[in-house]
């Protein structure tokens, strides 16, 4: 089959085995999404080799629930050990021998086919396209922010940055009730929030508000998104961290000391929140594909999604 794999920091399209374990559901790939972490994975982050992405909407071809064989998937990416704790609580998004699709230890979803533990695949309800479902992934992360940190109606709420992730944080606070600005450089990204009724600044703009946010979520990808979060935040509130990206991010301890800040960190969210908001139209994902690829059109695809403006870039199998 096709897959699209990083060896050694090299990126390249090329034919590989086709996955066989006994123990796991094979899926046959109907699309997949690039995101950042696809590309900061190609610039080494993690120290992954081998085949990348992790945001996918495919068909079962084998499992060992019949019920799912034919059916269309999305799947959690954080494939656990069975035995820990974690993992039989049924959350293995922190296991410690967890493998992560496409980004630590398994072979991803820009291929022809991929692999899952069965427990890991959620059907897609019939409503929802393909080119709506492969957004799964992203915006459980997103909704994973209610999770880690209570937002209420009556909080203000910054979102750092106008990336896919970003706009699909706003849209999920938005619908908390809280007041929401998304913060970010590009005109024609912010008017997609725009038109959700999300307020948008440009940073220095921003700025000039002066410290009044409750909340602020970090998802710019840059490392200069911590210090203009600390520069928004009151005292005592809390930041968000979404981004990862590879390079280091200069600490300022003494202001989070003294304002108390609280900083949270935000990975993986679970799926069936988001497949529900897909369900009822609740996000405006459409709005974020930019372009569409074969997979053997994979690394035109990757320098594509690296380029400034472009949003969600989706490859075809």
């Amino acid at each position: 089959m096709l897959a699209l794999r990083v060896e050694k920091k090299r990126l390249s399209v090329k034919n590989v085995v086709k996955p066989d374990q006994p123990d796991e559901a094979l899926v046959r790939v109907s699309l997949s999404g690039i995101c950042n972490t696809d590309l900061e994975i190609a610039r080494g982050y993690a120290g992954f080799n081998g085949t990348i992405g992790h945001e996918f909407v495919g068909i079962v071809e084998d499992s060992s629930d019949r019920k799912l064989v034919g059916r269309r998937v999305v799947g959690e990416i954080n494939a656990g050990c069975g035995a820990c704790d974690l993992c039989r609580a049924g959350d293995s998004r922190h296991c410690a021998s967890r493998t992560v699709l496409g980004i630590v230890g398994r072979d991803g979803a820009h291929a022809e086919f991929l692999q899952l533990p069965t427990v890991n695949l959620l059907p897609v309800p019939d409503n929802i396209p393909d080119e709506h479902a492969v957004f799964t992934e992203p915006l459980a992360a997103a909704c994973g922010i209610l999770v880690r940190v209570n937002i209420s109606a009556s909080d203000r709420v910054a979102v750092i940055g106008d990336g896919k992730l970003g706009l699909l944080c706003a849209q999920v606070v938005a619908l908390s009730g809280a007041s929401v600005l998304l913060i970010g450089k590009h005109a024609s990204k912010l008017r997609i929030a725009e038109r959700r009724g999300i307020e948008t600044a440009r940073p220095k703009e921003a700025t000039k508000r002066g410290r009044e946010f409750d909340v602020v979520v970090e998802a710019s990808g840059s490392a200069g998104g911590f210090g203009l979060a600390l520069e928004l935040l009151r005292p005592k509130g809390q930041l968000v961290l979404k981004s990862t990206f590879h390079g280091k991010t200069e600490l300022d301890a003494a202001r989070i000391v003294v304002d108390e800040i609280s900083i949270v960190g935000s990975r993986c969210g679970r799926f069936s929140p988001a497949l529900d908001l897909l369900k009822n139209d609740a996000i405006d994902v459409e709005s974020l594909i930019s372009e569409e690829y074969s997979l053997s059109n994979g690394l035109h695809a990757m320098r594509r999604a690296a380029t400034r403006g472009i949003l969600k870039v989706l490859l075809r199998p």
